[in-house]
Parts: structure tokens; sequence; C-alpha cells
């Protein structure tokens, strides 16, 4: 009696819906970053700024637009096979460098993708290979290469990985890895269960980080003792995570997305003296 009293007990809770999805409360936010413009970007994905130039990032398509006017100067798209999901780009050294991965497919397979920044001519593909996670963004800074490899808890995701073993790599100039950093609970309670969209170094030399669905942008910066980050600060911003990039000839200006409407945004932070 009692070996079918269990196997009920058993049945009962495999039966059982999962609970919930709980939305996190709202941050408690120091400021929020103001939008001060808005282009007509098609973005799906992220964005990058250049000098002159933003670009429109959405996996296999890629529009650069004039950054005065706002007007369409260039467009490149990929074959969907090879190029399923380049998430974010950034201008580095007259290039523009893109963080490319096969997601939601398993398993992670992550490339940086180059490319000319006036046709959009595709130039060069670096394979990072398998094993982190997938390559969401990539940038450069103190003669070195950085990138953020997601982890997912469903979609995207690959066993036994979950969003907690999201991780920053520090790359030399031949992509080997030298380095890497997790990251804290307070950043990963806001972005379970998905991960880290963009990211990149501001001129106060703190790394910001966006998730994948809240209008949030996360301060952190490497810590002198331990391979986690420390999470200095908690920012608002219109753009509902997704891909970020800084534009360098204006310190304050974060460039993202809104995917409410695929605009892309100019927006101001006022960033630590």
């Amino acid at each position: 009696m009692i070996p079918q009293l269990l196997a009920a007990v058993a049945l009962q809770v495999s039966a059982a819906p999962a609970p919930p999805a709980v939305t996190p409360p709202a941050a408690a936010l120091t400021h929020k970053a103001e939008t001060v413009r808005r282009y007509d970007g098609a973005a799906s994905q992220g964005v990058a700024v250049g000098p002159n130039d933003v670009y429109s990032v959405s996996n296999f398509r890629l529009i650069r637009f004039d950054k005065k006017t706002g007007e369409k100067r260039a467009e490149w798209v990929g074959e969907k096979a090879r190029f399923p999901h380049i998430n974010s780009c950034a201008v580095i050294a007259r290039e523009v460098v893109c963080a490319s991965s096969n997601f939601p497919a398993t398993p992670h397979v992550s490339t940086v993708e180059v490319f000319h920044p006036m046709t959009l001519a595709h130039k060069r593909s670096i394979s990072l290979g398998l094993g982190t996670g997938s390559v969401t963004w990539i940038d450069r800074r103190d003669g070195f290469w950085w990138g953020m490899f997601a982890n997912y808890d469903g979609k995207g995701g690959e066993t036994p990985r979950d969003h907690r073993h999201t991780t920053l790599v520090k790359f030399d100039d031949q992509w080997r890895r030298l380095e890497a950093w997790g990251l804290p609970a307070t950043v990963l309670g806001r972005i379970a269960p998905m991960s880290i969209s963009g990211g990149g170094w501001g001129a106060d030399g703190n790394l910001y980080l966006s998730g994948h669905d809240l209008p949030e942008l996360y301060v952190t910066q490497l810590p002198k003792v331990g391979g986690v980050l420390d999470h200095l600060d908690t920012l608002g911003m219109e753009a509902e995570g997704q891909a970020i990039d800084w534009d360098e000839s204006q310190p304050e200006m974060l460039f993202g997305i809104t995917r409410r409407t695929r605009e892309i945004l100019a927006m101001r932070v006022r960033l630590p003296r």
C-alpha cells in the first residue's frame, strides 16, 4: 500500500504546474539616462555609433545612417544560416566589429564579424569556438579585447549552465583567453532568466552592462580581488535592455534601442566626475 501511495504523491508533484515567473521589483535607481534624440533605425538587436554614423543591428542585417541627418547610407544583409544572430557591434579602429553567435541554437558557437565602416562589406570572421556561452558584445580597452558570453535558463540555454554562468572574458590580440569574471548576485537577480545583452567601457573607466528586457544600466568595475565584478550602481534608461554602445566622440552619450518602435536612442548619461 505504501509504495502505491508514494507513487501517487510523486505523480501529483510531477503534474503540478510550474510556479509563475516573478517579475523583479523595480531597482533603486540613482538617476536615469535622458533620451535626447531618436532615429528611425529598424533595429531589433542593438546599435553601434561612430564619429559620423550610427549603425542599426538586427541579426543578419546592418544599416548605416548619417548621424546628423538620419539618412540611410549603406546596408548589408547576410546569409541567415551563417549569421543567425549578430547581437551587437562597435566601431573600433576604423572597423565595425560585431559579436555574433548561433543563438538560440546549442551548443553555443561564437564569432567576431568585422565589416567596413562605410560600405558595410564583410571583411573577416574570427571564431571563438564553443564552451563559454554565446558572445553578446565585444569592446577594446587598454590594448585588450573584451567580450561577454551569455548563458540562459530556458530558450538558448546549454545545460548545465544557466544565467549565473554569464562571463566577461579578456583576450589578447590573438584572441587568446587571459582572464574571466562572473557577475555579482545583485545583477544576476535582475537579468534572470536571461543574460547580459549589451555592454561597453565608459569614459569613466567603469563597465556598463544592459540586460535583455529591463530598462536598466548596470555600472560595474573589475574587482581588486576575486573573480566577480563589483556592482557600483544601477541607472534607469528608456532602452529595454539589448545592445548598447558609447559614442567616443561625446563621452556622456550612450546609444541604445527600443524594441517597441525599433528606434535608435541617443541617451545622455551623467558620468561620475
